[in-house]
């Protein structure tokens, strides 16, 4: 057996998380028995041997077991810890399974406009209903930038102490924003989150106004609602 495979054996023992102390062990047996038996050693050229010399003072067989003693002692080692792996090839403790995230909040969300709206001026009501308490909340209300969309307003059934409003200008739509601030809460029922904008006279399509809802559970879990108003401002 060469030294190479030997070590790449020890290796492998040393790996090992459960050793098989029985198959080590055979191992060993297996390198000692590859060492030259008596009648096959040679004496080196030029050098005299002695009657009952033994077997390791050869050179010739001095590397087989240095190498076969490395396995004896390697499995020693192990099998002396109680057949747990020696420090320096501790692989670390084993990270514990990660658990699954906390189911987010059931809630159902509509958009419609307002039946109030009219020829120059509309209101989008967006309507979320929870059906447990929600402990974080953002609401976001886009209006599609048609022609003299102007915002002119908006408000909500909550109170306005519990929530932080913004209301910005972006290329293509008027962004409405509520969040919840820490600490706030809003329970189970129905919610109403409304938009109020002027816009050029006539009959506004409201299809390309979005809504998306981020709510957070008491527990962590989280959930997301979206959709549209998908409708037209009535002509009054």
């Amino acid at each position: 057996m060469d030294e190479e495979r030997l070590r790449r054996e020890l290796r492998e023992a040393g790996l090992a998380h459960r050793p098989d102390h029985a198959r080590m062990l055979a191992r060993v047996e297996r390198g000692l028995a590859a060492a030259p038996r008596a009648s096959e050693r040679r004496p080196a050229v030029g050098r005299r041997t002695f009657p009952g010399a033994l077997p390791w003072a050869s050179p010739w067989t001095g590397r087989r077991w240095t190498a076969a003693l490395a396995v004896a002692v390697a499995v020693a080692g192990v099998v002396g810890v109680g057949g747990l792996a020696v420090t320096t090839l501790d692989r670390g403790p084993v990270a514990p399974a990660s658990a699954p995230p906390a189911p987010g909040p059931v809630a159902a969300a509509a958009g419609t406009v307002d039946p109030g709206s009219n020829r120059w001026w509309a209101q989008g009501d967006l309507a979320v209903t929870t059906e447990t308490q929600v402990s974080g909340l953002v609401v976001d209300v886009r209006v599609a930038r048609t022609a003299g969309v102007v915002s002119t307003g908006h408000w909500r059934t909550r109170p306005a102490e519990d929530f932080a409003v913004t209301v910005t200008e972006e290329p293509g739509a008027l962004h409405y924003r509520w969040t919840l601030k820490p600490g706030r809460t809003v329970p189970p029922g129905r919610h109403v989150f409304a938009v109020q904008y002027n816009h050029a006279e006539g009959v506004r399509d409201a299809s390309a106004d979005t809504y998306t809802v981020a709510l957070t559970g008491a527990d962590g879990g989280r959930s997301t609602l979206r959709g549209g108003f998908g409708g037209a401002a009535p002509a009054k």
